[in-house]
């Protein structure tokens, strides 16, 4: 009897104490799934954040980049970033971890952009006095600019490749819109409408490997619609024509020779981007691009 009782004894015991254990885990596993879903809850509305500061960032971008007439490229390829990072944020799982990286990345698009926008700034007001202040005396500063620039190269990056090469190498081509005054002054300027001719320039590279005398080169202007200024004649090379703006010809002693020349279209000019190249016969020298609004 004293037997049977202690067996029932031990049963409620153990019983007693499997009871407790589930609640124990029941209410340990429901603060789990709680925790759980407060955790997502504020992830959630710390990524909803970040995409709000991302999306508010590309709306400056998109401000800076629209105020310009001509793109930046810093600015474009900073907007492009933030909108790859945006769509990665979009699919990206809930956790401490993929947050704290994304927050990271942020955090270093914000200051590139707190730098990027002031650069922009500073060119925009540089823009604008350049555009208000261009005159013969600063034509006269960009040539001698252009020539130092020139001789620069020359003497550093080229100066090999030049003085072994036994042909003519063109550096420094510039090209520009200018207006003529009645008086022959040259005032250089960025509008389409005022420009009366294309001024084309560039320096004729110091080789004491090519043979002096006259020689000549082929200028190339086309306008935004890829249609060739100036004479538009055709010279043909082996078995490649070459239309042509107008031939460069000069007399070269195998010293650095700076040459400028004009080109005038048969309308008025149009808005848009503009490309100049400089051939020797059906080689390729230099190239370069200016735009007109």
């Amino acid at each position: 009897m004293e037997n049977s009782n202690s067996k029932s004894t031990g049963l409620k015991v153990a019983l007693g104490i499997l009871v407790v254990l589930f609640l124990a885990t029941g209410f340990y596993t429901s603060k789990l799934y709680k925790d759980k879903k407060e955790n997502e809850a504020t992830l959630t509305k710390q990524k909803q954040e970040v995409m709000a500061e991302l999306s508010t960032m590309a709306k400056q971008y998109d401000v800076a980049i629209g105020e310009n007439d001509v793109a930046n490229q810093n600015l474009l390829e900073a907007r492009e970033r933030i909108q790859g990072l945006m769509d990665s944020l979009k699919i990206s799982q809930n956790s401490v971890n993929s947050l704290w990286r994304y927050k990271k990345r942020f955090l270093a698009l914000q200051e590139e952009m707190d730098v990027l926008l002031t650069e922009n700034d500073k060119l925009k007001i540089e823009n604008a006095l350049l555009a208000t202040s261009l005159d013969s005396t600063q034509m006269q500063l960009a040539e001698r600019e252009m020539f130092t620039d020139s001789l620069l190269v020359q003497n550093t990056e080229l100066a090999d490749v030049v003085e072994n090469a036994a042909v003519l190498q063109t550096i420094g081509l510039k090209g520009f819109g200018v207006i003529e005054r009645s008086s022959g002054k040259l005032i250089p300027t960025e509008r389409a409408k005022r420009s009366d001719k294309i001024r084309v320039c560039y320096t004729v590279a110091k080789n004491s490997l090519v043979g002096s005398g006259d020689k000549e080169l082929y200028v190339q202007v086309l306008d935004p619609s890829d249609n060739v200024l100036g004479a538009n004649e055709q010279i043909q090379f082996d078995d490649k024509v070459l239309n042509y703006s107008l031939v460069s010809k000069f007399n070269y002693e195998n010293q650095s020779l700076n040459i400028c020349e004009f080109v005038a279209p048969a309308e008025d000019f149009q808005k848009g981007r503009y490309v100049v190249n400089v051939f020797n016969e059906k080689e390729l020298l230099s190239s370069t691009e200016f735009s007109l609004r």
